[in-house]
């Protein structure tokens, strides 16, 4: 049976290739054949190594006589997963994190390679594992908190140099709590917590919202004999945050026009205790039975999942007193997650607005007189947030912005709102309502 430390190369790998760090962990074989210690020893440090991928190839790079770019693939994830456990994972002793690497290359078929790994990490070392950052300013911030200078300059363009820093040192947190929307349709909060914590599973109630739990102790939740019971699903608190901003109320008509896999969905009929009608759409036929098995195994029987393309009129749907329209997006709100998004070139996200824009343009023939219409995304940036939803509000003066969630206070009370991660521990994201006024 191959390592925590092999497996973790192996993921590392896939993901250069392009492959989503969460998927692959979920389905790889060698990984689920792991122990609950190794297994926990893996992702942290696959995730982590990924996370921090700028930091790892500055400090390798110093070291090198060649490009970092000439090092084979299979020895570059050896000595980024090296260089990790001897700077962020102070439970593992030098010696076994410089031994271990060297091991791996002749598992890797690059024994020719084991005097580099072993003279770099153990140069690392004897230099107290410190290093220099650049002087440039965006450079410097790049190397420190591992994520590009290209984002980062977008960053302090839309939010300043303040917000953006406060944005980095939250997406650098090492906190790996599990964020929970307790069923209030099938249990109390206080029952849910009492259960769970007879299971050894300890969970505190949010203080910022009703039904949501944290808990610091939880993995293996598919096989939580209460997961199996629908009596929670797992949800970040901007997510559950965004769903109450929508103010569905029992009876009413709801449209989740982006909706798998379906976590606002869930929420949101749970706020209308599960009275009412949501219809959740997705272009494909798999992701609709995502939301389809979710529903089901929550018993929330209002949701009516179905295929549906979010950009182009659809008669047979019906005119609806709310309607979400949680877009696709670039995902810079949710890179501690997945920390593979904020490497990906800002070129390749320049279209989102466009497509973002003609969602929320086609949502809103939906919309009732007197309605109203939450746009949201996962992503920290104005182009496709605060001037989606501006141009949409200049070229449709039936419709008006309508404050968000008030009484909550900072980052709430315009019609736009944005939350970093500094606000509540969670992900960044951005929330804004609007009303059909004729």
């Amino acid at each position: 049976m191959p390592s925590a430390r092999n497996v973790a190369v192996k993921l590392l790998l896939r993901v250069e290739k392009g492959a989503y760090s969460n998927i692959i962990l979920d389905n790889e074989r060698s990984f689920s054949e792991l122990s609950d210690t190794d297994k926990k020893f893996t992702s942290r440090l696959f995730y982590g190594t990924i996370e921090r991928k700028i930091t790892l190839d500055y400090i390798i790079s110093s070291y090198l006589s060649k490009p970092i770019s000439k090092l084979d693939k299979e020895i570059l994830m050896i000595l980024r997963t090296g260089v990790y456990q001897l700077l962020y994972m102070p439970s593992v002793p030098d010696n076994a994190a410089v031994n271990e690497s060297v091991k791996l290359a002749s598992e890797f078929s690059k024994s020719s390679a084991k005097g580099m790994v072993n003279a770099i990490l153990r140069n690392f070392i004897r230099n107290d594992k410190t290093f220099s950052l650049p002087k440039d300013e965006i450079s410097s911030l790049s190397v420190k908190y591992s994520v590009p200078s290209e984002l980062i300059s977008k960053w302090i363009k839309d939010y300043g140099k303040e917000k953006t820093e406060k944005i980095l040192i939250g997406f650098s947190s090492d906190e790996n709590n599990i964020t929970m929307r307790v069923n209030n349709t099938l249990i109390s909060d206080d029952d849910f917590i009492s259960e769970m914590k007879s299971m050894g599973i300890e969970c505190t109630k949010s203080e910022i919202l009703p039904h949501c739990v944290i808990s610091s102790s939880f993995s293996g939740i598919e096989n939580n004999p209460l997961y199996k019971k629908g009596y929670f699903h797992v949800q970040d608190i901007a997510s559950q945050l965004c769903a109450k901003a929508l103010g569905a109320k029992r009876g009413e008509t709801v449209l989740d026009v982006c909706s798998a896999p379906g976590g606002k969905t869930f929420t949101i009929a749970e706020i209308m205790e599960n009275d009412g009608e949501i219809f959740a759409f997705d272009l494909h036929e798999n992701r609709v039975k995502l939301i389809k098995n979710g529903a089901e195994r929550l018993s929330l029987t209002s949701i009516k999942p179905r295929v549906a393309d979010a950009t182009v009129f659809d008669e047979t749907i019906p005119m609806a007193d709310k309607i979400l329209c949680d877009v696709v997006c670039a995902g810079y709100g949710v890179i501690s997650k997945k920390p593979e998004i904020k490497y990906k070139p800002l070129k390749e996200t320049e279209r989102l607005p466009e497509i973002q824009l003609k969602i929320l343009q086609n949502a809103s023939k939906y919309l009732k007189v007197g309605g109203e219409l939450v746009y949201s995304t996962c992503s920290l940036s104005k182009d496709e947030n605060d001037n989606v939803i501006d141009k949409f509000l200049e070229d449709n003066k039936d419709f008006e912005g309508v404050p968000v969630l008030s009484e909550m206070g900072e980052p709430f009370g315009n019609y736009k709102a944005t939350i970093f991660p500094y606000h509540f521990g969670g992900d960044g994201f951005f929330i804004s309502k609007i009303r059909r006024v004729r």
